[in-house]
């Protein structure tokens, strides 16, 4: 169920965001923000139109805030990619923006990205003006120096002092860098369905979690040619993670306590949340 509920969405976003993308014609900026989009897993997308079907929200509506969150993670990456960052050569088994390109149109290429996600926001068709207010203002904060950037900054920072950060700390860095973008999708569908989004935000906190414990093992454990990815970057820098932590069987297991979790919290939805228990197992079985 999971698994064709998955692929079902990925065409479906797929094919929205090349709608939105075909507007802008074909310069480099156009070509680079149709390159950082294509292909990937669109998990935050597919938790926008999974959330929102428990509130009967119709897929057409659910599409704009499903791309809007790609979009944005879409940006994030390409951003954090460039030389001046993660410096990257190689994303989803290709080379990143600014290698295909050059720095100047990665960085245009993701700002563009940002500001179209907030122009889907706002379409007409994204929700009624209360909705769409609400979901353009909880992007913000979770995308902006409250969420993912403070995140961003926050492990720049680590690296830059050369200290080793506790668990405590990860755990605080990876949910405002990791987490906040997979705990909004999950709240923009209680928006769209005009519903309480508790659940889902500890939901969405758990499997945040588990998404980067997940990293943690693939960057130690998982094949690159797979990952589409570098990877040992982490130990190679000496860099403190779940798993140099909690060791590789500590961190399995943790992640395996936040499936559990994460399950729990869909129990006001019975049945109706299967797919999204599908989700969560996939988070920690992933290999990219």
């Amino acid at each position: 169920m999971f698994v064709q509920a998955l692929a079902a969405a990925q065409t479906a976003i797929g094919a929205h965001l090349s709608a939105q993308l075909a507007a802008f014609g074909d310069d480099r900026v156009a070509q680079g923000m149709r390159y950082a989009t294509d292909g990937g897993k669109r998990l935050r997308g597919f938790l926008v139109l999974e959330t929102a079907r428990l509130f009967d929200v119709a897929q057409a509506q659910a599409l704009f805030s499903a791309s809007a969150v790609e979009c944005v993670h879409a940006y994030s990456l390409v951003h954090d990619d460039l030389p001046c960052m993660d410096d990257d050569g190689l994303r989803r088994g290709q080379p990143t923006v600014h290698v295909r390109w050059d720095e100047a149109t990665a960085v245009l290429a993701g700002d563009a990205l940002q500001t179209l996600a907030f122009e889907l926001l706002g379409h007409p068709d994204a929700g009624d003006d209360a909705q769409r207010v609400a979901l353009m203002r909880s992007l913000a904060r979770a995308s902006g120096a409250a969420g993912m950037v403070l995140g961003q900054a926050q492990d720049i920072a680590a690296e830059s002092a050369g200290r080793a950060l506790s668990l405590d700390e990860i755990t605080a860095l990876q949910r405002n860098k990791t987490g906040r973008l997979i705990e909004w999708p999950a709240e923009a569908g209680a928006i769209l369905g005009r519903a309480d989004a508790a659940p889902l935000t500890a939901y969405a906190r758990a499997i945040g979690l588990a998404f980067q414990i997940a990293d943690d093992l693939l960057d130690v454990e998982g094949d690159a040619e797979t990952a589409g990815k570098a990877l040992r970057k982490d130990a190679e820098a000496g860099k403190a993670t779940f798993v140099s932590h909690l060791g590789v069987d500590g961190a399995k297991a943790r992640a395996a306590v936040l499936v559990i979790e994460a399950k729990d919290a869909l129990a006001p939805y019975g049945e109706k949340a299967q797919v999204l228990r599908g989700l969560a197992d996939y988070i920690i079985a992933r290999d990219r």
